[in-house]
């Protein structure tokens, strides 16, 4: 039977302490005991539903790392206090001095400087590979190799990962196959595919609001404790925690996320088809010139589209910035970072989101300076939005730049 992680959302019932229809939010940095032996036991790991401090657990934390677990189908999830913090947690509990990670060549800007940058003073090594190339992946495992890690749809150029073919080949070398699954909430579900562990960045479309941060891991029991271990759990002791009220927050918001992203994946489907015919060049994964078109379908929750991301090439950096300006202007969308929010959200990557990448890496994987990054919104009237939009390529000459 198809995974539903919209009904697994659904079907948790949660009551607040006096009955409310929302669970009651954990409003407490610390927590009382009745016993001293209670708070040793607690400790210890040993008092099932007794609290000690927040940064090891919270009530509120845990309702949403419930409702994130049922939605990826994993047995447990730990939320941190950005995506950055469930991202570099995961990893650094996975590895230690020594240890080599293969990687995604085309992945967040800051993950990428993570892996690039800073788990080298670790003595942690990245060979970083083209996802799409299951020869070049398995090629770059050794024997120190401790983490397959992708993206499920690559920020920013939309390269779909074969995440089961990924997960035979992580598991013939015994080591976890690690999916950022933030672009495709409930669209995909990396674990039904073979994926170890799962993580969202809740900061995009799971939260929806571009209100706050937040982050988490989708994993095991057995992972998630050994994420919250007083004595050695990078989660724990590096203190990325998530405030309980913005975990309440996000809970409630995930109330709506089947219904938003069906109108994210309708608007993005809309739009995608409309700058192709256009002459643009235009990368969707529900196009079929998507070169993995078919993958995606064969992979994803088809009630749930193929997302609200997609790419525009315009030429040059110059003509991308007019034009953002430009639709910014007209009440299009906001010139700004970050994704999933109800309006309509436009960047540059190679000057933005992804500039931690150095630009001769940059034109090796394909990241052009004219490259736009749509995280398309939740307009009623998309047809007017078009039109709108190119109205505004036409006024900036768009259409004169870019060949077709």
């Amino acid at each position: 039977m198809k995974y539903k992680p919209a009904n697994k959302i659904q079907d948790l019932q949660y009551f607040g302490e006096f009955g409310g229809v929302n669970p009651s939010i954990s409003d407490s940095s610390t927590y009382t005991f009745l016993s001293a032996k209670t708070m040793f036991d607690t400790f210890e790991g040993n008092a099932d539903g007794c609290y000690l401090y927040s940064r090891h657990s919270s009530p509120s934390n845990l309702y949403l790392g419930e409702a994130l677990a049922a939605m990826e189908g994993t047995e447990t999830a730990n939320v941190a206090a950005s995506g950055m913090g469930a991202i570099t947690g995961t990893l650094l509990q996975l590895c230690q001095a020594g240890d080599h990670i293969v990687s995604s060549r085309t992945i967040y800007g800051g993950t990428y400087a993570f892996l690039k940058n800073f788990a080298p003073r670790l003595n942690i090594e990245t060979s970083f590979v083209d996802i799409t190339k299951l020869e070049s992946v398995e090629a770059a495992i050794n024997e120190n190799t401790k983490v397959l890690y992708c993206e499920s749809v690559s920020n920013p150029l939309l390269e779909v990962a074969d995440i089961a073919a990924l997960a035979k080949i992580a598991k013939k070398y015994n080591i976890p196959l690690v999916v950022d699954n933030t672009f495709s909430p409930l669209s995909i579900t990396p674990v039904e595919l073979g994926a170890d562990i799962v993580i969202h960045s809740l900061t995009k479309f799971i939260n929806g609001s571009s209100d706050t941060v937040g982050g988490v891991t989708c994993a095991s029991q057995d992972f998630i404790n050994s994420l919250r271990s007083v004595n050695d759990g990078a989660n724990m002791l590096l203190g990325p925690t998530m405030d309980s009220l913005r975990s309440a927050s996000i809970l409630k918001n995930m109330r709506t996320l089947h219904i938003r992203i069906k109108q994210h994946s309708k608007n993005a489907m809309f739009l995608a088809e409309k700058f192709e015919a256009d002459g643009l060049r235009t990368v969707y994964p529900g196009l079929t010139s998507h070169p993995s078109h078919e993958l995606f379908k064969s992979m994803m929750n088809a009630d749930y589209g193929f997302g609200g991301m997609l790419t525009i090439d315009v030429g040059s950096l110059d003509k991308a910035n007019e034009l953002m300006e430009l639709m910014q202007d007209k009440n299009l969308g906001y010139l700004a970072v970050s994704l999933g929010f109800y309006k309509t959200l436009f960047s540059a990557p190679g000057s933005s989101t992804s500039s931690e990448i150095p630009e001769e890496e940059q034109k090796e994987m394909g990241l052009s300076d004219g490259l736009i990054r749509f995280s398309i919104g939740l307009d009623n009237d998309i047809e007017r939005t078009y039109e709108m939009m190119k109205e505004c390529m036409e006024e900036v000459g768009i259409f004169n730049s870019v060949e077709v």
